[in-house]
């Protein structure tokens, strides 16, 4: 869908919401409906999961992993074909699947956790529709970010923050053999991105929220996903039960790699970033 598409879509949602409720809940309403276009590859991606852990048969020629790999991959070529994602944003979800298979490899040999099945499609015991759980990530980030006309600000100096999302990857291989440094890079994110206010808008306005309260709760929704995942077996971890919840350790470890997200997905676009504060301007309703 090209961006008049997708600027005509929003104006019927709007539309839609206003009337038939009240401001307020107008907004929240749009809120929802905006969150969900943007993470369109992941809702999609995770019902995938849901469908083909009900329906698979372990004796059909084309097993579940491998059909959740074509499905990624048809997905996003419809994606692609259809201008939901742009080629330079395509470009840095292939960086998600190189950094996320190479740490799913070392997480795998570690015990950290584990795929129950298998498939043809896979590298070194971690099959490849991995990859595209770590692309879903980038995806509603690079996504998002346009479907709220989003602006950061003011934002750190952008070589901070390049050596901040390093230090945080690295410690998710580090930490298996020296002291996790997890505290001090909490500690981080606050530091370097606590004055820093993500303003967003849900149709005639902007709101704004601090970034690290932004990234805590897109933690908290991928932390609910990884439930999902576990739930149906698609992967487990280390000593948790079929229907035991992913730990709450988890999020921290999705809230760190959340920077390492929205920082790679900065490499190819920082339009939205503003050294300065910034007011943004009233804008027609959506």
């Amino acid at each position: 869908m090209t961006d008049r598409g997708t600027a005509f879509l929003e104006r019927r949602m709007g539309d839609w919401a206003r009337a038939r409720l009240p401001g307020p809940m107008a907004e929240l309403v749009m809120f929802v409906l905006k969150q969900g276009w943007a993470a369109l590859f992941g809702g999609l991606f995770l019902v995938a999961i849901v469908v083909t852990r009900l329906v698979w048969e372990p004796d059909w020629w084309l097993t579940r992993y491998d059909a959740l790999f074509v499905f990624a991959v048809a997905t996003q070529a419809i994606f692609v074909a259809a201008r939901l994602e742009s080629w330079a944003e395509v470009r840095v979800i292939a960086l998600f699947h190189l950094t996320g298979t190479a740490m799913e490899v070392f997480k795998l040999h570690m015990g950290s956790w584990d795929y129950p099945d298998h498939g043809h499609f896979e590298i070194a015991g971690v099959p490849l529709f991995s990859g595209f759980m770590y692309a879903a990530v980038g995806s509603y980030i690079a996504r998002v970010i346009r479907v709220f006309d989003m602006a950061f600000a003011p934002y750190p100096p952008f070589w901070a923050t390049v050596a901040l999302a390093g230090a945080i990857y690295g410690n998710f291989f580090w930490h298996h053999f020296g002291p996790d440094l997890r505290v001090a890079l909490f500690a981080a994110t606050v530091l370097m991105f606590g004055r820093t206010r993500v303003w967003f808008r849900i149709s005639d306005r902007h709101w704004w929220m601090p970034m690290p309260v932004a990234a805590l709760m897109a933690a908290f929704a991928i932390w609910v996903a990884e439930n999902v995942g576990t739930f149906t077996q698609t992967w487990t971890y280390a000593g948790q039960g079929a229907l035991d919840f992913v730990s709450w350790g988890k999020l921290g470890s999705w809230y760190l790699l959340l920077w390492v997200s929205f920082v790679t997905v900065t490499l190819v676009s920082r339009e939205a970033l503003r050294r300065e504060a910034w007011t943004p301007a009233r804008v027609p309703a959506a």
